[in-house]
């Protein structure tokens, strides 16, 4: 039964620039719901990686080309240190989502840099990555790529919400798989919190203590994106344009701002999800009580929490699993959820140059 079970690495990196999430898997090749979370870890990024990553936006293509071979050796050496701490003797291949500078799908562009081959060299293990070219390529948004992730491995919920630096769903209409991008959630909140001194928002205590500015609201609820049909994706790009203008023509006070934008956060995501269904949550904004309380509020339903591990590390969960069928050449890519002309496997396989 053993040879039944593969061992490999996941690793992920949030717009939320939250740190680099690492995650040592065993899954069952053959029952992919019988994996386990063996070792995990996150690793945060000092604050020169932050300035370089929230910047690397205004790059210019050349200036990417070297940042995407750092970020690989950075990568690589994280990863080394990884296995070296926990022993990990057992190990088929590492799958690297990287680090996602541009997202302009509509315009034939994504880039996550992490370069592939320098971190298959440096530890010298199989790596897969680059999961969202070929899908972009395709006429897909590239994203999101979790709900493969979301049917196999947690059919027993009725949707799958995380709430990282965007919010994403995923659940079955009409026996196929839908996902997409719902809203902005830490991108924004932690990016207010951090101009009072705080990297995030601990249980939303602040938000929870500021007042509801109605015409922000307003106007945040009215975005154009909302009304688009899915498939549909969201970047930093949009964000910059789109979100953060309109809450600093409208409000200053930070406590406002939080309570607001989660109130806001809160309406996009209840007004998705029918009554009494069962809800996966996980990423960071999971641990947000108050955000959590005002999705409940507006969904008409209880949300039962999962272990703070799931939470923490499911996409990284995910990401391993993605590696796996593109090694074994299975669908990783639903055209139901990206839009693309057809389901696919996708990412790119790089092996150490001995």
């Amino acid at each position: 039964m053993q040879e039944n079970y593969i061992y490999c690495i996941g690793l992920m990196s949030g717009t939320s620039l939250d740190g680099i999430d690492l995650a040592y898997i065993k899954m069952n090749r053959y029952s992919y719901n019988d994996f386990e979370i063996l070792k995990a870890d996150t690793i945060p990024y000092s604050s020169e990686w932050k300035k370089k990553l929230q910047e690397a936006i205004t790059y210019k293509k050349e200036d990417l080309f070297i940042l995407d071979v750092v970020y690989g050796e950075f990568l690589g050496k994280i990863l080394n240190n990884f296995i070296k701490t926990h022993m990990i003797v057992n190990l088929d291949f590492i799958a690297s989502h990287g680090h996602t500078v541009l997202h302009q799908p509509d315009n034939g562009i994504t880039l996550q840099i992490g370069n592939g081959q320098v971190i298959a060299d440096i530890t010298k293990q199989k790596v897969v990555c680059d999961f969202r070219t070929q899908d972009v390529q395709l006429g897909g948004q590239g994203a999101p790529l979790v709900p493969i992730g979301d049917k196999l491995l947690f059919s027993n919920y009725d949707y799958c919400l995380n709430l990282g630096g965007f919010a994403n769903v995923s659940y079955e209409k009409n026996s196929q798989r839908v996902a997409f991008d719902i809203c902005p959630v830490n991108i924004v909140l932690n990016h207010y919190t951090r101009k009072i001194g705080v990297e995030y928002d601990d249980k939303g205590k602040i938000a929870s203590e500021g007042k509801i500015n109605t015409e922000l609201l307003e106007h945040l609820n009215n975005l154009s994106f909302y009304k688009e049909i899915p498939p549909k994706s969201l970047g930093l790009e949009w964000v910059q344009e789109n979100i953060f203008p309109l809450i600093d023509r409208y409000e200053t006070d930070i406590p406002t701002i939080l309570k607001t934008f989660i109130e806001h956060v809160a309406k996009q995501i209840g007004s998705l999800i029918n009554k009494d269904s069962s809800i996966l949550v996980t990423g960071g904004g999971a641990f947000n009580t108050f955000l959590m309380s005002r999705i409940e509020y507006y969904a008409e339903t209880i949300i039962k929490q999962v272990s703070k591990e799931l939470i923490n590390y499911k996409e990284a969960l995910v990401f391993a699993f993605l590696g796996l069928l593109r090694v074994e050449n299975q669908v990783n890519c639903l055209k139901s959820v990206t839009g693309a002309s057809k389901d696919h496997s996708s990412g790119k396989i790089f092996y150490a140059v001995k």
